[in-house]
């Protein structure tokens, strides 16, 4: 019978199958790792404004994060800010424990934070490579382990962010790009590991908040690699998170928001 059904659309699902419904964010808790500015701040703000209650980790940016909770705050909804330091082993355990005490439950991780550092193949050292990959991808797994048993409980979601160096070849970010590339195959094996419970995604931004250094010509320019011919936006971001959040048959899924850049 499971054989035929597998040739037949008009078979119906499994009972078990028939608990699952598009995730609505009244009333849940997400975690978003480096909440406190840019476009984790954003992410925090968007899940709050689509009703969570949000756990905002920051490591460095202490008053940045608590302005970041007012404003979920004024928003109606709760905040609170958890420090840690990610490039610590035993970090994300002792981060996941801390917020579901915290709140009772977690339904949605956001991994954001990450180290953005730039060098020359050949100058990368064993202290830069452990740096940047125990930032940007040891952290998002070891906080998959964490939170898988509250993200099964309660049929969750988890969304990596990832940036366009683990798609193309950057060769002033090598070890940034592999540690982002690693985050994308992460993804994968995370949400077949974890199915059927708990769904994991990825969003891969291009040039959404250029740094704060850059001139207008640097930001013409980067708005000129794409072929929608401009720059995007933080809540570019924020809306496909937040559909891969709801979308219960979205997994494993890669979405790219850059505007055409990968086209060009």
């Amino acid at each position: 019978m499971a054989a035929e059904c597998e040739s037949q659309l008009n078979c119906s699902p499994e009972p078990s199958l028939l608990t699952f419904r598009a995730m609505e964010l009244d009333g849940r808790v997400a975690l978003v790792t480096g909440g406190a500015h840019r476009v984790g701040k954003a992410l925090v703000l968007g899940l709050a404004g689509a009703g969570a209650d949000v756990a905002i980790h920051y490591h460095g940016s202490a008053d940045a994060a608590r302005d970041t909770g007012r404003e979920v705050e004024s928003l109606g909804r709760r905040a609170e800010t958890f420090r840690a330091d990610l490039a610590d082993p035993g970090s994300a355990e002792r981060l996941v424990a801390r917020v579901a005490e915290r709140f009772g439950r977690l339904d949605v991780l956001i991994n954001s934070a990450a180290t953005f550092e730039s060098a020359r193949f050949l100058e990368v050292t064993p202290q830069d490579w452990d740096r940047v990959l125990a930032i940007n991808l040891r952290a998002p797994f070891q906080l998959l382990q964490a939170t898988a048993p509250h993200l099964t409980e309660s049929n969750g979601v988890a969304i990596n962010i990832a940036d366009l160096s683990g798609i193309r070849v950057w060769p002033s970010f090598p070890h940034h790009g592999i540690s982002k590339a690693g985050l994308l195959h992460l993804t994968r094996v995370a949400a077949r590991a974890l199915a059927p419970r708990v769904r994991v995604n990825c969003v891969v931004p291009g040039t959404v908040l250029p740094p704060e250094d850059y001139t207008e010509r640097q930001v013409e320019e980067a708005a000129g690699r794409t072929v929608l011919e401009r720059t995007g936006t933080p809540d570019d971001v924020v809306e496909a998170v937040l559909f891969l959040v709801r979308s219960d048959f979205a997994t494993g899924s890669i979405v790219v928001v850059d505007g055409g850049r990968m086209l060009k």
